[in-house]
């Protein structure tokens, strides 16, 4: 089945709802409620608009190029491309650029017996290089304008509310099989089999796929137990959290996604029982692990077997799951290592096929997809890129009282960290995920600039 005309017609009005949300809200909320709403809502691909020379116009890209036009015409005078860290200068510059090299460097046809997938040349390295500063725009908004503690609150808020709103189509079509998008916007976006599990029906809703919904679900749950932390001497506020957390990881334990489910029960009592500092330590831990995976998966560091057995003691069919993975990422590991500085490009150069095209290796974490497509080079750049705010926080509250470094910032690493820490199983690097890092490198930049101003304040009055 292909997209309906209301599928095209809900994408193609998306800007005029960015134009209604920042005209009435302020420029943070707005940013949050665009990201947000058009990752929830927006017809999932295959929907798009395809026009020369630039990247597919979907739910993922379109919203990022609406909202930083609209920022740029509004805001323009007040908004920096690059942060002030040079470190993340050089990351964002090495990401969006490197894939011209990759371009360069995969001049030649690649041949699967009759089958050719043809060479990359100028006009596909602009092409990703396109691609890559659309990626990176929910990073750079965020980093310009989500800068206090307020605008950490408001997006903690704007996930549980997200997780709230869209627990009722999960639990709908928990009970009545995943059948939305179907009925809403003419097609089903993945394999309807891979939404049965346990006897049962795993929610999809508009995204991509149910680990999708899942993860997202575990977001909205971590962020109702940290805005809980954050009000906890409101009462009337906090048993909204408390309350709103506990049917949330309820309609989580219904998503029959043991990841997710994982990370929530180590996550959630971190976040009722550990300090700030130690989620930031706890948010590092995970990152460090996540960015370091492929050079232990490539050195035959990572306990294969210890987590196969672990998981047919949970299911057989799950250890068969992670068997396959772990299978198809050693396979896929060797492939990078052809090319292993740039990468192989796109058009599937990086994936093995048969002699008919037919894919035979199955690409699930993002670290591999990366990996594969724009070598060490643009892995370093984009993981680094999403670790690096974090890891600078830590840096920049090393001496700082753990009771003033505010459980909000606690919350959105360790939501982060998780989500870098999920993207070694599956590719759940969304807008979301940009979004958060770069609200946490706008709050360390924020920081940095107090303090310099309170030294220069100091060296004046002395």
């Amino acid at each position: 089945m292909t997209p309906n005309g209301f599928a095209y017609l809900v994408l193609a009005i998306w800007p005029l709802v960015s134009i209604a949300l920042f005209r009435t809200q302020p420029v943070g909320r707005a940013i949050i409620a665009s990201f947000l709403i058009s990752y929830l809502f927006l017809p999932p691909q295959p929907t798009g608009f395809n026009l020369p020379l630039v990247p597919e116009l979907n739910k993922y890209t379109l919203p990022a190029v609406t909202a930083f036009l609209i920022c740029f015409f509004m805001y323009g005078r007040k908004m920096r491309i690059l942060p002030e860290s040079m470190l993340a200068r050089v990351l964002i510059v090495i990401f969006v650029f490197s894939p011209i090299l990759t371009a360069m460097t995969n001049g030649e046809a690649v041949f699967f017996g009759r089958f050719m997938i043809p060479p990359l040349g100028l006009k596909e390295g602009l092409s990703m290089v396109v691609g890559q500063a659309i990626t990176i725009v929910p990073f750079i908004l965020a980093m310009n304008f989500l800068r206090s503690e307020q605008d950490l609150r408001d997006l903690l808020l704007a996930l549980l509310i997200g997780g709230l709103v869209y627990s009722l189509p999960m639990l709908f079509e928990v009970r009545m099989s995943p059948q939305l998008n179907t009925w809403i916007y003419g097609f089903f976006q993945h394999s309807f089999g891979q939404m049965m599990r346990g006897g049962g029906f795993r929610p999809i809703v508009f995204l991509y796929h149910a680990l999708w919904v899942a993860f997202f679900c575990f977001t909205a749950v971590v962020a109702a137990f940290t805005l809980y932390r954050h009000e906890k001497t409101n009462r009337r506020k906090s048993a909204k959290y408390i309350w709103s957390g506990l049917y949330l990881f309820a309609v989580l334990v219904l998503c029959k996604s043991l990841g997710s489910l994982l990370l929530a029960l180590l996550l959630v009592p971190a976040v009722l029982l550990f300090s700030a500092r130690l989620h930031l330590r706890l948010a590092a831990l995970m990152v460090v692990i996540a960015f370091s995976y492929p050079v232990l998966k490539g050195n035959q560091l990572v306990p294969e077997r210890a987590l196969i057995e672990q998981a047919y003691a949970i299911s057989p069919d799950r250890a068969q799951s992670l068997q396959f993975r772990l299978m198809h990422e050693a396979i896929l590991l060797d492939r990078a290592a052809e090319k292993p500085l740039f990468g192989w490009g796109s058009f599937g150069r990086p994936l093995l096929h048969d002699t008919n095209g037919r894919l035979i290796s199955i690409p699930d974490g993002r670290w591999v997809i990366t990996l594969g497509t724009y070598g060490w080079v643009g892995y370093i750049a984009e993981f680094g890129l999403l670790a690096l705010p974090l890891l600078l926080l830590l840096s920049r509250t090393k001496g700082v009282r753990s009771s003033r470094i505010p459980p909000l910032l606690g919350g959105i690493a360790l939501i982060l960290g998780a989500n870098m820490f999920d993207m070694l199983p599956n590719a759940t690097l969304t807008p979301l995920t940009w979004l958060m890092s770069g609200a946490l490198l706008g709050y360390c930049q924020s920081l940095i600039a107090v303090r310099t101003k309170q030294r220069a304040q100091l060296h004046a009055a002395i």
